[in-house]
């Protein structure tokens, strides 16, 4: 059987790193603003979302820390690599991301950054931190997993 994939898909940035440390909740996909310059270094792939969050500000959702390389070609009139970027939400899904912030204690990280039609997106989660023996125990399964494949290739 033929699997379908998302034409005009094209992944940019992942954030393994975010799996790794959260539980997700929700899983958003958002515009972002970027200059001329920025879009530029987007499609060339020079982005970094490791360390980056979303904060609210002036009811507007925001993100922080996420590094997007200068472009070389561009002229004296160049971007900030770690500049804060608006992320483009409708009014409904900001709010209900404020109250979950704000009331439960959630915190919002970006997934991965891609571009659907020509357009560059950014997909963000809803997500809970995990505790250290939540991270012993995925590294324990994702290790248990690789090794029960590895058995299974070798009696067959």
């Amino acid at each position: 059987m033929i699997k379908k994939t998302n034409v005009g898909l094209k992944i940019i940035c992942l954030n393994r790193k975010a799996n790794f440390n959260y539980f997700f909740e929700d899983l958003i996909e958002a515009g972002i603003v970027l200059k001329g310059s920025e879009i530029k270094s987007v499609r060339d792939g020079k982005v970094n979302l490791a360390d980056s969050y979303a904060v609210e500000k002036n009811r507007e959702i925001i993100l922080i820390n996420s590094h997007i390389a200068q472009y070389k070609q561009a002229s004296i009139s160049n971007h900030n690599p770690i500049d804060d970027r608006k992320l483009l939400l409708n009014k409904r899904q900001i709010n209900k991301l404020i109250g979950k912030m704000q009331r439960e204690g959630f915190t919002i990280v970006p997934t991965k950054m891609y571009f659907k039609n020509g357009k560059a997106k950014i997909e963000i989660a809803v997500a809970k931190g995990k505790k250290q023996y939540d991270k012993r125990a995925t590294k324990k399964e994702r290790d248990w997993n690789r090794d029960k494949a590895r058995y299974i290739r070798k009696s067959s």
